[in-house]
């Protein structure tokens, strides 16, 4: 059993993702990234006597994340309606941008951290690949999103 002072890393598989507060099931999440650009500068060695410039790295801007990639089954319920309607629904430079929000959870289905997909936007949604050799495999569908920036935040 886990204590607070020896913590168990928790599972991949126990998450939930809401799409602007709606539930939706996905399989598989990937692209929360938080990056910054690095900025070299290089500045003359005065004081160190060493030849040549010295070299240091700095953070920069917070860069935009990647593609956010969410894959699903396909099914014919109301969140395929849901995720087909988004990205029907962009026009020339006008979209609704939504908030997605990933959670990971416990055991006990209890949400311990989540990462929160600002101002997202799908930019694809793709069909699934169809096989008639593969019988037994599972139709999947993927979402690829854009969005502002990612944050994480503790339960």
């Amino acid at each position: 059993m886990a204590t607070d002072n020896n913590p168990q890393p928790l599972t991949k598989y126990n998450f939930k993702v809401e799409i602007d507060g709606i539930a939706v099931a996905f399989t598989k999440v990937s692209g929360l990234d938080i990056k910054y650009e690095t900025i070299t500068y290089a500045e003359s060695s005065t004081k160190s006597g060493s030849p040549g410039p010295r070299r240091i790295l700095m953070p920069g801007q917070l860069k935009p994340p990647s593609e956010i990639k969410c894959e699903k089954g396909t099914t014919a319920q109301e969140n395929f309606v849901v995720l087909y309607a988004w990205i029907n629904s962009i026009q020339a430079t006008r979209v609704n941008k939504k908030d997605v929000c990933v959670r990971l959870c416990d055991e006990h289905g209890d949400t311990v951290l989540s990462w929160k997909a600002i101002n997202a936007f799908p930019t694809k949604v793709a069909s699934p690949e169809f096989d008639a050799k593969e019988e037994k495999e599972v139709a999947i569908q993927e979402m690829t999103l854009m969005a502002d920036r990612v944050v994480m935040e503790l339960a």
